[in-house]
């Protein structure tokens, strides 16, 4: 019982960070069988996600072995905390207090995110900034208005201006804003940064089930475990009533 209180509390966070409008979701369209896309979305949540949000369920050698990284790269590379070791849970430095009153709330542990909310609407999510000079971070965003984080991927982005589009509401015409783009001054094209989104996203997504393919395959072995099985006992059934008939 205290196992699932402790997941109930670990979920909370996420929950917050998943608040949001009914929005259009884009297609994720991950595949966690991609190694090269979940090292890249490993490198990219270490060096833009992992200052203010933890995987504190995940443990830097698992994620190496996983995904096929060498372990001395990984300390490397991957462990920033020079008092951390590779087999330590990723937990970074920020204070909890500190960061409440920074932002608003502190932010929430990202190891379970993808379960929570869906890879969907993380891609969406941040690939749906936009820039709003009348927010505390400059930014605003479609699928989570008022959001209270930067968008930390500006860098890579650009700066994603808001594009509008005229809709009547309640006989009125109103500007709605339906997407976003870039003024092309960051580091990727429009699809590099989509596909780096989505390799995020991947990584996201592993994070939250890292033995998901594992399971997977398991299941077929169960399932051909039971045809093979169910045919047996019919076979042996017949055999038996044979005589009785």
């Amino acid at each position: 019982m205290k196992k699932w209180i402790v997941v109930l509390f670990a979920l909370l966070p996420s929950l917050v960070l998943a608040a949001g409008g009914n929005v259009h979701l884009d297609k994720a369209n991950n595949d966690l069988t991609d190694q090269a896309s979940l090292q890249n979305g490993a490198k990219l949540f270490m060096n833009y996600c992992f200052g203010c949000h933890s995987t504190q369920y995940q443990r830097y050698e698992r994620i190496a072995n996983d995904l096929g990284i060498p372990v001395e790269l990984a300390k490397e590379n991957l462990v920033f905390d020079p008092n951390a070791k590779i087999g330590d849970l990723m937990v970074n430095s920020m204070p909890q207090k500190q960061a409440a009153a920074w932002f608003g709330a502190a932010p929430p542990d990202l190891t379970l995110v993808a379960r929570v909310r869906g890879v969907d609407w993380l891609y969406t999510y941040l690939r749906s900034f936009y820039a709003d000079p009348s927010r505390p971070f400059g930014v605003n965003n479609i699928t989570f208005p008022n959001v209270g984080m930067p968008h930390v991927l500006e860098e890579l982005q650009g700066i994603p201006m808001p594009v509008y589009e005229t809709e009547v509401v309640d006989g009125e015409e109103v500007q709605v804003i339906v997407g976003t783009k870039s003024n092309g001054r960051g580091e990727l094209s429009e699809g590099e940064y989509d596909e780096a989104v989505r390799d995020l996203v991947n990584f996201l997504e592993y994070s939250g089930d890292p033995v998901k393919l594992e399971r997977h395959a398991l299941g077929w072995w169960v399932m051909g475990f039971l045809v093979i099985f169910s045919i047996i006992v019919v076979l042996l059934k017949k055999e038996y009533w044979r005589d009785v008939h």
